[in-house]
């Protein structure tokens, strides 16, 4: 009688939404933890397959791939038989990380082009500029005219069902005179249809700004973020994550605002091997954050 009871005092709440009310269930839930592979980068060129496949046991379900060029393609690999590697490891890559310098400084669209091919063989949405060498990135001008280029990039990648990402490092927030910097640029002259930025976290807050402040004042442009944690003795290098000095759990909860669709964990500096390190930054991000 008493199985009864409760099954239907457990159905009224059901009905009415409050046994498993939404504050319970994580918005992010379904969220594959991502690593971008340059966290790899002293090794995987050695192995790709083995590599991959250390990823996948770890238990990360997403990478993102980085240094494609028309020489060396994906490690020696071509775009469809790096593909191949992650479909058998059940792994999908829904970004990477593509110079289109070329096109910035001459509108030569021809790595721009192979870029967009690369990244339509592996099946990834993002196209991600991930630098910009310093002598493009002088004035604010130059900014601006890099802005354009974004767009215009952005446009050929939605010709063929791709999207644009911008990745940030620190150099995007040095003051340009008049209250300007890169970021701010490219954030007022980037399409907001067309331009969506990966946001690394580490990056922002070395640079001294707040992800929060950043995701209030441009709701859902920050579609990706790269997880990496800064070192509390050193804020110059990086550690695991959950092990550094960056409040994850804060950011995670403005997830909404910023317009997360993907993570990617992302180190470049160890103090132990680069596969423990991965998997107690992948531990920690599934246990914490997600």
């Amino acid at each position: 009688m008493s199985n009864r009871k409760d099954f239907l005092q457990q159905s009224a709440l059901l009905a009415a939404g409050l046994l498993f009310a939404p504050s319970c269930i994580s918005a992010k839930s379904n969220m594959k933890i991502g690593l971008q592979l340059y966290t790899l980068r002293e090794i995987i060129g050695q192995n790709v397959p083995g590599v991959i496949k250390k990823v996948a046991q770890i238990g990360y379900q997403n990478v993102e791939t980085y240094g494609f060029s028309s020489n060396d393609l994906f490690w020696g690999l071509k775009p469809k038989d790096f593909k191949s590697i992650l479909d058998d490891n059940n792994l999908v890559s829904s970004s990477g990380h593509y110079s289109i310098e070329d096109f910035i400084r001459t509108d030569n669209k021809e790595e721009l082009q192979l870029a967009i091919e690369a990244a339509k063989h592996v099946g990834q949405e993002y196209l991600t500029v991930p630098y910009l060498s310093e002598d493009l990135r002088l004035t604010a001008d130059d900014f601006r005219m890099i802005a354009d280029k974004l767009n215009q990039a952005a446009e050929m990648c939605k010709e063929a069902d791709l999207k644009l990402a911008y990745h940030n490092h620190d150099f995007e927030f040095k003051d340009l005179g008049d209250g300007e910097s890169g970021y701010k640029i490219f954030l007022k002259n980037t399409d907001p249809d067309l331009v969506q930025f990966e946001m690394d976290l580490y990056w922002i807050i070395r640079s001294g700004n707040d992800p929060l402040v950043l995701f209030n004042e441009n709701p859902g442009r920050f579609v990706m973020w790269h997880i990496k944690d800064m070192d509390k003795a050193n804020p110059e290098i990086n550690t695991e994550v959950g092990a550094g000095s960056i409040d994850f759990k804060s950011i995670f909860k403005e997830s909404k605002q910023s317009g997360l669709k993907h993570i990617f964990m992302e180190q470049e500096n160890f103090s132990m091997d680069p596969f423990e390190s991965i998997k107690e930054s992948h531990d920690y991000i599934k246990k914490e954050l997600i």
